[in-house]
């Protein structure tokens, strides 16, 4: 633990990824607590803990699953919205109050949720109840990001080079072991966004500018190289097979050949992007400052807007009508945001 602790807090790589992105100090609060506890484990794999305002719990992913939206966060908060993100709720049934970084849906009812801890955390009633998949507190490696291809088959992602990888729908996981980096150094890359293209494609936004890419269905991966030396923490495929990657200081680079070259997007703007979606023609993408990006030609150009307030945006899941529900570190923004 302590060895984590060091490298969150005091590392330069971490210490810049984790600030923003991952809203490190609950994780280092719980990390900090281990040290003196060794039962910590058993407290977060406790049901998470009932909001007096889940709404304004801090949330770190958002998905829709069919037309609810379902968002994580702090102290294992899963929140639901039946009305397009006008009322939350939380949800009746998770088994953990550890933090919670990723999620996704492959269909309105089954999802997965990743987080602190090691913990995935699978359901098949659209979010109201949650079963335990996997935990490892004896060693912290958080996990960031997960992506199923289908109810069987999918990967989550985390510090330090931690790729898992499950063939059964969740109920075994297996570590996967990634190539050395370019240089020739030992894979220690944090890897923050994993997304997969309608053609089977798998990628993995990671530090260093580094993008993991798997053109074989997962068995072999690569980096590729975006030119960029600081972190990307956001990726998506859109519908015609663009690629996008975002992260530090308003980093944003698309692919149009499988993610295998990547071109920087011009935005004009130097706030960190920590979310990315794409559906349809149009992405949209979120992050510090009350950031807010949206497209309608594939990531060509984008609109920029931004909160008033210029609240730290952590994710965002765009309505039928193009709407933006937005989710910060203080929670639900208070209205879709157009």
């Amino acid at each position: 633990m302590r060895a984590f602790i060091q490298r969150g807090v005091r590392g330069p790589r971490i210490g810049h990824c984790l600030a923003w992105l991952m809203l490190a100090a609950v994780a280092l609060d719980q990390l900090a607590f281990a040290e003196s506890d060794p039962l910590l484990g058993n407290l977060l794999l406790q049901p998470a803990v009932q909001q007096r305002q889940p709404a304004g719990s801090m949330i770190l992913a958002a998905k829709a699953a069919g037309k609810r939206i379902v968002a994580v966060g702090e102290q294992g908060t899963v929140l639901l919205s039946d009305d397009n993100g006008q009322t939350f709720r939380q949800a009746i049934g998770v088994p953990v109050r550890t933090q919670l970084n990723g999620l996704q849906f492959i269909d309105e009812q089954t999802g997965w949720a990743v987080g602190h801890g090691g913990v995935v955390l699978r359901t098949d009633d659209g979010g109201e109840h949650w079963a335990l998949q996997r935990s490892d507190f004896d060693v912290d490696r958080p996990l960031f990001s997960v992506y199923f291809r289908d109810r069987n088959e999918g990967w989550a992602v985390g510090l330090w080079s931690l790729m898992l990888h499950t063939t059964d729908g969740g109920k075994r996981w297996v570590s996967v072991s990634l190539p050395p980096l370019p240089d020739g150094r030992r894979p220690d890359l944090n890897l923050f966004s994993l997304f997969g293209d309608h053609s089977g494609n798998l990628f993995v936004a990671g530090e260093r500018g580094m993008v993991l890419r798997s053109t074989d269905g997962g068995n072999a991966w690569s980096y590729v190289a975006t030119g960029y030396q600081g972190s990307l923490w956001a990726g998506a495929a859109a519908d015609d097979g663009t690629l996008l990657v975002g992260g530090l200081r308003g980093a944003l680079f698309r692919s149009t050949d499988a993610g295998g070259h990547w071109t920087a997007v011009a935005l004009g703007q130097s706030s960190s992007i920590v979310s990315i979606f794409a559906r349809g023609e149009r992405v949209y993408a979120v992050g510090l400052d009350g950031l807010q990006l949206t497209s309608a030609d594939h990531g060509r150009s984008f609109k920029l807007q931004r909160q008033a307030d210029r609240l730290a945006m952590t994710a965002a899941v765009p309505t039928a009508s193009g709407a933006l529900v937005a989710f910060s570190k203080s929670g639900v923004v208070s209205a879709p945001a157009r």
